[in-house]
């Protein structure tokens, strides 16, 4: 290691410059006077009396004045180490009963450039999906995140797909890489939200035109995400043409993405099958503080856009009518409030 490198490191425990000078003076000579030690870092007598006993108390050196003249004399290494490292690993403890672990959060904002890269961001969106992804993209590049989209369904990611620039009496290909998938003649803006939290928007040429000069946003933000689903579901879903749902899921099964829920349960109740759900959330009213509570009923109704023939009040809305014993419950997912329930979890079974 070169001395730059070690003053550096240095630096890190709080020496300055002067300090460093005069601690690796000590270090050459392994004692010396005062005197010397002085002249060879270019500093008063006065300023290395006052470093020496600063470094003696930190454990670096040793001064004797109990002799005339004074002499100051490096601790081995070895024992500066080990107590630097003694006294890391009494810290550890404090530090962990300190210390609140939290996921890294991706940037909030990038620009990008290219539409190579935001081909591959939005595979890596549907690749990291847990829950759900909604897409709007042209048909002729669909074929490049066709094996995410694929994965992606296969376990279990409601997947809400939008082909643009579309040839509608085609066949386009979409079993099995999607949830419900539409398709639209006209061109639209490439959009993508993973899990409602990770979004990208890019102008429609840009994906179109290689070298078109536009630019593309991506950006990780819980107040944002919402807004690009809800020009989703608002202005472009119900534009397009509903050309495949897939088939609904088997039951029982338990759902923590609400917007899957009210999809298989509207499925199912097209199929005149009678559902029982269990929900686990909170009343919105907000008697109940924060404890999570628990209804089980007859769904006896679901207010959807998600597959035709719609039959929501806004665009975005996603409840289930759940009937129990003590009446009626319509129930929301998260982030409800004009619903009576909102849900963190949904179980879906057969009525016996």
């Amino acid at each position: 290691m070169d001395d730059p490198t070690l003053s550096q490191l240095l630096r890190k425990f709080g020496f300055s410059d002067k300090e460093i000078d005069i601690y690796l003076t000590i270090l050459d000579h392994g004692e010396a006077k005062t005197s010397v030690i002085a002249d060879d870092a270019s500093v008063s007598k006065r300023y290395v009396y006052s470093v020496s006993e600063e470094l003696e108390d930190r454990g670096f050196v040793s001064v004797n004045d109990h002799s005339v003249p004074t002499t100051v004399r490096a601790i081995p290494p070895e024992e500066v180490v080990g107590a630097l490292t003694d006294d890391v690993e009494q810290m550890r403890p404090a530090l962990e009963a300190h210390y609140s672990q939290v996921e890294p959060q991706s940037d909030a904002f990038e620009v990008v450039k290219s539409r190579v890269t935001v081909l591959k961001r939005i595979t890596g969106l549907i690749r990291e999906a847990d829950k759900e992804v909604a897409l709007s993209l042209p048909h002729d590049h669909l074929s490049e995140v066709a094996d995410e989209l694929r994965d992606a369904v296969d376990r279990g990611v409601l997947v809400m797909l939008v082909v643009t620039g579309a040839d509608l009496d085609a066949d386009l290909g979409l079993e099995g890489l999607a949830t419900v998938a539409r398709a639209w003649e006209e061109s639209m803006p490439t959009m993508i939200t993973a899990d409602r939290t990770r979004s990208l928007v890019a102008p429609h040429e840009m994906i179109a035109r290689a070298n078109s000069g536009e630019r593309a946003i991506t950006f990780t933000q819980n107040q944002l995400a919402p807004v690009m689903v809800g020009s989703f579901f608002g202005n472009y879903w119900p534009m397009a043409k509903e050309v495949y749902v897939a088939d609904p899921h088997e039951l029982p099964r338990t759902y923590d993405d609400f917007r899957q829920a009210v999809l298989q349960a509207t499925l199912r109740r097209r199929a005149d099958t009678p559902l029982t759900a269990t929900v686990r959330g909170r009343p919105t009213d907000g008697d109940d503080g924060d404890d999570l509570d628990e209804i089980t009923g007859r769904v006896v109704g679901v207010r959807q856009g998600l597959v035709e023939p719609a039959n929501n009040s806004f665009p975005v809305e996603a409840a289930l009518v759940v009937e129990t014993d003590e009446g009626e419950y319509l129930v929301g997912g998260e982030g409800a409030f004009v619903e009576d329930y909102e849900a963190e979890e949904v179980v879906l079974e057969f009525a016996e």
